[in-house]
Formats: C-alpha cells, sequence, structure tokens
C-alpha cells in the first residue's frame, strides 16, 4: 500500500478527534481510570490489529495509552493506518 501525501494524511486526520500527526507517526494518547483498564483497551487493540494485519506501536504509562501508526513498508502514513485508527476509536 503507498503512502499518502502529506496534504491527503492532513486532510484525513481532521476526522480522527484528538489524533495528530508527529514526526511521520499518527499519533493519540488515551487516559483511562487505572492501570488494568489501560491493558484491557490494548488487548482490546490486539485483536483488531492481528485482524488488520497491521500493528501500532503502544506505550503504557500507568492509566495513559499512547497509540503510534505508521505504515513501516511504505515509508509513511497510508490508508491502513488511518482504518485502524478509526477501529481504535470505536473501542475507546
Amino acid at each position: 500500500m503507498p503512502a499518502l501525501s502529506p496534504q491527503d494524511s492532513e486532510t484525513r486526520v481532521r476526522n480522527l478527534s484528538g489524533w495528530k500527526i508527529e514526526s511521520g507517526e499518527l499519533t493519540k494518547t488515551f487516559t483511562f481510570k487505572d492501570f488494568l483498564s489501560s491493558v484491557d483497551f490494548v488487548n482490546q487493540i490486539a485483536k483488531i490489529a492481528e485482524g488488520a494485519g497491521h500493528h501500532p506501536d503502544i506505550d503504557i504509562r500507568y492509566n495513559r495509552v499512547r497509540i503510534g501508526l505508521t505504515t513501516h513498508d511504505a515509508g509513511g502514513l497510508s490508508e491502513k493506518d488511518f482504518e485502524l485508527a478509526h477501529g481504535i476509536e470505536k473501542l475507546a
């Protein structure tokens, strides 16, 4: 899958609440009530990511989960990143 142009990426990120593009990566940090809630969220993400064959970078800091998406083999953001971000939003 080819990388999107920076303009296409900027247009698409506007349709995702709270997501932003940082250093070529689509990112968002989610906040939960505690560590277990954070881990439960990550486990839900793992299921949809595995089904999509597209795996995010995930950083858990107690009650905060930072998601980072990029398509490494495309060399930037692709449609896969935005599709997975929409799926993650449905979980949150």
